[in-house]
């Protein structure tokens, strides 16, 4: 599957619709709501198997990934602000819950479901700005410096990573009640 070239135009984004999608525990799609495959372009047969970072903007530090990884393999979800990129060529930014899935009998991590709504025009502004730092950083000093510069970033705001995310995304009122909602709809813990 070839990579499409990204534009500068934005997919517009329901406000009252919801993208979800699991990944097995190496992020190879297993299942996607039929607006994940609306909104990406994709249909479910050219997603299905494939690697979740197929709609990976270039956009995006890698860092966030590494993070979001390693929060995911140690068992804890994790919430992102992430832009993607559609078949066509433009973008999309969501506010994304990552949570993990358990086998129901041995307790093991047996993938990933995502939760994604339409990201705060507010959230955009900012994380496109860290962003484009982090990403700055990555190509001239490498993906450990990213990391340093972004934990002395988020040391700067005396916050932890979970805690600017919330700020951010005003993880309260609605937002928090939707996540809540997928959780309890897909039987996960919020």
């Amino acid at each position: 599957m070839t990579r499409p070239v990204p534009i500068n135009e934005p997919v517009k984004l329901s406000k009252h619709k919801y993208i979800m999608s699991r990944t097995d525990t190496k992020g190879v799609i297993e299942f996607g709501n039929d607006y994940f495959f609306e909104i990406s372009g994709y249909s479910a047969k050219e997603l299905m198997g494939k690697p979740h970072n197929v709609i990976r903007h270039p956009d995006m530090p890698k860092v966030i990934f590494k993070l979001m990884w390693d929060r995911l393999k140690m068992g804890k979800n994790i919430y992102a602000v992430v832009k993607n990129l559609a078949k066509d060529g433009r973008y999309y930014w969501v506010t994304t819950k990552f949570e993990i899935k358990k086998h129901p009998v041995e307790n093991e991590i047996v993938g990933y479901m995502a939760y994604r709504q339409a990201a705060p025009a507010s959230a955009i502004e900012t994380m496109s700005t860290l962003y484009a730092d982090l990403l700055e950083i990555e190509k001239t000093a490498g993906l450990k410096a990213s990391e340093k510069y972004l934990i002395g970033y988020l040391d700067a705001k005396h916050m932890t990573y979970d805690e600017f995310i919330d700020d951010v995304i005003g993880n309260k009122g609605a937002m928090k009640m939707f996540f809540a909602a997928m959780a309890k709809l897909f039987g996960s813990k919020a």
